[in-house]
């Protein structure tokens, strides 16, 4: 079952986010993000890790398909969720009105213990003690090579969202520019931003930056307009 977070008592949901988390996550690791989500009135599941439990793919399908939840409808993926994310969004008729990227992963990373992996995951002291006190966060699990298979851009026809941190030494920026080469995504770089943008220390921007690409979205089928970077 998916983490869920709703909207206040007396006021319309303005859409609903399906979060799809990345390796070693659960989807109550995105609490905070989809709190902050929920009082602006957006709906948000957050699911597991597709890695380890390949069923959360299905699960993200019934979402989308689920007429109870309002549009539009938006997969957001985090490290390797933000590569099915767009694998998902590319199938015929998948339901999805838009993709958030956040830390997409370009190849292997070593970090050699869970203190080096804490750190390259997120900057925030308040995450971070989450996921060091959570015994079903997947210690190590960032070590492990995500499955680099080719992303299918030419089949993305929604607007795309990419977040990534400057300082993120798990998915290097510059190699992340390469993989969205090409791609319909808008870039948002956070200047000392890590591998988990949505829970890092500039969270609060991240979450401002989503919002405000969910309002335009609201309004426009086309790609909104934001800042190309965020110091």
């Amino acid at each position: 079952m998916p983490f869920s977070w709703d909207e206040p008592e007396g006021l319309a949901a303005r859409g609903t986010l399906i979060v799809l988390a990345g390796r070693g996550e659960h989807g109550g690791v995105y609490e905070r993000f989809g709190r902050r989500l929920a009082f602006d009135a957006y709906r948000v599941r957050a699911l597991g890790d597709p890695v380890a439990d390949p069923a959360v793919l299905d699960e993200a399908a019934k979402l989308l398909a689920d007429e109870s939840l309002p549009g539009p409808k938006v997969l957001v993926g985090s490290d390797t969720g933000a590569r099915y994310a767009v694998q998902l969004a590319a199938e015929p008729a998948p339901g999805v009105d838009a993709l958030i990227l956040a830390g997409l992963p370009t190849g292997p990373w070593t970090a050699g213990g869970w203190e080096t992996e804490i750190e390259a995951r997120t900057g925030c002291p308040t995450h971070q003690g989450r996921l060091t006190g959570d015994p079903a966060v997947r210690r190590g699990a960032l070590d492990e090579t995500p499955d680099l298979f080719d992303l299918p851009w030419d089949r993305v026809r929604v607007p795309v969202l990419a977040l990534h941190g400057k300082d993120d030494v798990v998915s290097p920026l510059a190699a992340a520019r390469a993989a969205y080469a090409g791609s319909p995504a808008h870039l948002v770089e956070f200047a000392g931003g890590r591998h988990d943008v949505l829970n890092d220390a500039l969270h609060r921007t991240a979450a401002a930056t989503v919002v405000l690409f969910l309002e335009r979205l609201r309004l426009s089928p086309e790609l909104p307009l934001i800042a190309e970077g965020l110091a």
